[in-house]
């Protein structure tokens, strides 16, 4: 197997526009009348949704891409600036947003303005929290101004955890950070074989760290046979396990994981233009919730695959908007004072 350089010979960013772009295929039908049981994955599997697919699968990029980062800076004022400058300015951007556009839009504006606190705002924006606005949406299902925003704080979290783990020396040992991810895995088949439905914060963490540690041990992942024959064997597998209240979250941590950064790293010369495109995954994540709400306030009789044909290029406006005025200047900032490295992935 070739070993990558750190370019752009990876399909990171079509990945993860991809990944978004599931989110808001997902909450089609679930925003439309309240009925998830129409959403395709769930139709076909009855335990994933697209969303919760995509998800996860965002956090198991986000772990192996994080701890990467940690290690070719070791620092904690650069990689804290580094994650504050990826994460905050889109957030904060995306939220005034949905508080001064999206909320008077989806409510009386008046009596939205009059209700309106900016305290609660402000401080909701700082915790990485949907931002806190008065109702709106009313008679909706699902009636929050952007019910994508609360995976942006356990995200921030992962990060922090990362920062205390390289502060610890846990990502020097790495069998350390490998020994937690297989004791949340552990623990999430223990907690749903019990009969208990997974709690968001240990679904995500899960995968975040099962992601670290693909990085982690990415030398020893890249000398697997990864023939056909094998990632089909391990794509029915996957399959198998979807179909598993108890297996399917774990299964899609550890056999989708490996899949998924097959897929990141696959030769594919036909897709080189893509890797050219700009990162708006981050803008159609935060921005196809409150363009969705909308057009079903607006049109309330659009079925859930003309909202998604619709809401889609809105919201890939919207996230190349993000990405050209707020987020590729900001993090034109993150690199100063520290030396790239060339830790290089074996994907």
């Amino acid at each position: 197997m070739s070993v990558p350089g750190r370019d752009r010979a990876n399909h990171f960013t079509p990945l993860r526009l991809l990944l978004a772009l599931l989110v808001l295929l997902a909450h089609a039908p679930e925003l439309v009348d309240g009925d998830r049981r129409r959403e395709p994955l769930t139709r076909l599997f009855g335990t994933l949704s697209f969303g919760e697919f995509a998800v996860d699968c965002f956090f198991l990029l986000s772990g192996y891409l994080i701890v990467q980062s940690w290690l070719a800076a070791p620092h904690a004022a650069t990689y804290l600036r580094k994650r504050v400058l990826r994460i905050y300015p889109g957030f904060v951007a995306a939220s005034l947003v949905c508080g001064l556009v999206v909320g008077p839009l989806g409510a009386d504006p008046s009596a939205y303005a009059a209700g309106f606190w900016p305290g609660g705002f402000v401080t909701g924006v700082a915790l990485l929290q949907t931002p806190v606005v008065p109702p709106v949406f009313a008679g909706q299902p699902h009636a929050s101004v952007n019910g994508s925003m609360w995976t942006i704080s356990l995200e921030f979290a992962c990060y922090l955890t990362v920062l205390a783990a390289g502060l610890a020396g846990m990502l020097r040992r790495r069998h350390l950070w490998l020994m937690a991810s297989v004791a949340l895995v552990a623990g999430a088949l223990a907690w749903q074989l019990a009969g208990r439905a997974l709690p968001d914060l240990a679904r995500l963490a899960m995968c975040f760290f099962c992601g670290g540690s693909f990085y982690l041990y990415r030398e020893r992942v890249a000398r697997w046979p990864a023939g056909p024959l094998t990632i089909a064997l391990v794509g029915l597998a996957l399959l198998a396990a979807l179909g598993s209240r108890v297996l399917a979250e774990a299964a899609l941590a550890t056999l989708g994981g490996w899949l998924l950064l097959r897929a990141a790293y696959a030769p594919a010369p036909a897709l080189a233009a893509l890797r050219r495109l700009p990162d708006v995954s981050y803008g159609v994540y935060l921005y196809g919730w409150p363009v969705q709400k909308l057009l079903l306030w607006y049109w309330p009789a659009l079925s859930p695959w003309t909202l998604f044909a619709l809401a889609a290029p809105l919201a890939i406006a919207l996230g190349a908007a993000s990405w050209y005025l707020v987020e590729k200047p900001c993090l034109a900032l993150r690199d100063w004072g520290w030396r790239k490295t060339r830790d290089s992935p074996l994907f």
